[in-house]
């Protein structure tokens, strides 16, 4: 590992016109900035985050995520743009790559190349078909001559199709030879890391260029590049799952978490999410169903059926418009329409329609328990706490408020009363 990482993130990021700074705006529920530091690790035991806008809250979400990772805050009154974020940051390595924090779909694949390449300045680039808005790369004998802002083009320099990708590796004594010397007289008052390139080509110091792919190396500047940045992610996340082996049914319409799990022969209907840090084994989750950090094992869920944390499915089957709240069902039917939280529930067990648990009060929420072969009638109340014991039955209509001993029947209804011939009389029928 003998290469440091600098990774940018000190900007506002106001194009996102959002208070969540912008590195922090999640990406298939990761902030996106998780996904670089990723990348950076796996290719270095040296990485260092430099911070400024809203610094503290940005450290303590990658603490939260990572270990090792230094940080450095930008002295952004003095030294601000990107050559003033990388100023007096000690590194261990005498390569460094920069990297940008706003760049989600960066991955340790696409910096190979990078990586390999050796130069005093390496420098990443890709070709556009329309480069209009962007900075021309003149590269000449594989070597690069200079950045040429659009403005400053000849045309014949506007026909280059070459641009920036925003990625470098320096050897450090070129960073503590030229960083000294930048200076911030132009328009934006900053100070620009591209600026070395000029100085290092002025003084004969070799800058390649390696080319890349542009979409691993797409910066997210607003809410729609955030969008198109997650189609990407999105795409990739069910290429990788359904090459392992799971199922998809029209995966366009699918969203799968990034730290989101599948193991053995799964299936997943159309219109299905899967949030947060869900593990899935052996099962078929169906249409428009929607899973959120819960662990379902050979079971199948819904249509239309919502598991949400904390739940644990095992060889259960749960059907359209069934919701599951931090509850463990083991061997469980529940057909349709029921509200099942903070509950355990064993085999055998089938649950009617319009069941639910009564397990919060106000102040506390209770957790109701039923055994084995109990059947619950539809449209039954358990007020929670309460425990239902093995081999009970629930007439339907009832609402459960004490223990159930093995073996019960468990039954509260108003008596039912018959008025012969009140409809006749209400509506003045004649009859």
């Amino acid at each position: 590992m003998s290469l440091s990482v600098i990774i940018l993130a000190a900007g506002q990021g106001t194009r996102m016109k959002s208070k969540l700074p912008k590195v922090l705006h999640p990406i298939s529920g990761l902030p996106m900035l998780h996904y670089t530091v990723k990348a950076a690790q796996v290719i270095s035991d040296d990485v260092t985050l430099v911070l400024y806008h809203q610094a503290e809250r940005i450290k303590e979400e990658i603490d939260a995520s990572f270990d090792n990772i230094k940080f450095k805050i930008q002295d952004h009154a003095n030294y601000p743009g990107t050559g003033g974020a990388v100023m007096n940051i000690e590194t261990l390595h005498d390569r460094i790559l920069v990297l940008n924090g706003d760049m989600p779909l960066v991955t340790q694949e696409a910096l190979e190349p990078l990586i390999r390449c050796d130069a005093d300045i390496v420098m990443s680039v890709f070709d556009l078909e329309d480069p209009s808005g962007y900075g021309r790369v003149v590269v000449e004998n594989g070597e690069v001559q200079g950045i040429v802002e659009e403005k400053d083009c000849t045309e014949e320099q506007k026909r280059i199709k070459t641009v920036n990708a925003g990625v470098y590796i320096f050897k450090k004594e070129v960073l503590d030879r030229y960083l000294p010397l930048l200076s911030n007289d132009n328009a934006q008052a900053e100070y620009y890391l591209t600026d070395i390139i000029k100085m290092a080509h002025d003084e004969g110091l070799h800058i390649k260029p390696v080319w890349v792919e542009e979409e691993a190396f797409k910066g997210v500047n607003s809410r729609y590049d955030l969008a198109h940045a997650e189609e990407i992610m999105q795409n990739r996340i069910k290429e990788k799952w359904m090459r392992a082996g799971v199922t998809m049914h029209l995966p366009s319409t699918i969203y799968i978490d990034s730290r989101a799990v599948f193991h053995g022969d799964c299936t997943l209907d159309n219109g299905v999410t899967i949030h947060g840090e869900t593990v899935i084994t052996e099962s078929h989750i169906k249409s428009h169903s929607v899973i959120e950090d819960a662990d379902i094992r050979h079971s199948s869920c819904g249509p239309m059926a919502r598991v949400r944390p904390g739940s644990i499915l095992e060889e259960t089957h749960i059907g359209n418009f069934v919701e599951v709240k931090k509850s463990h069902l083991k061997g469980v039917k529940a057909g349709h329409l029921s509200y099942l939280g903070d509950a355990e529930i064993d085999e055998g067990t089938n649950v009617g329609a319009g069941t639910i648990t009564c397990n919060y009060d106000g102040v506390r929420k209770y957790k109701t328990k039923i055994g084995k072969n109990v059947f619950i009638g539809s449209d039954t109340q358990l007020v929670a706490p309460v425990t239902i014991e093995d081999n009970v039955m629930i007439a339907a209509g009832t609402t459960v408020t004490k223990d159930v001993n093995e073996g019960a029947l468990a039954i509260s209804r108003t008596p039912q009363k018959i008025v012969e011939h009140f409809f006749h009389r209400f509506f003045k029928t004649g009859k």
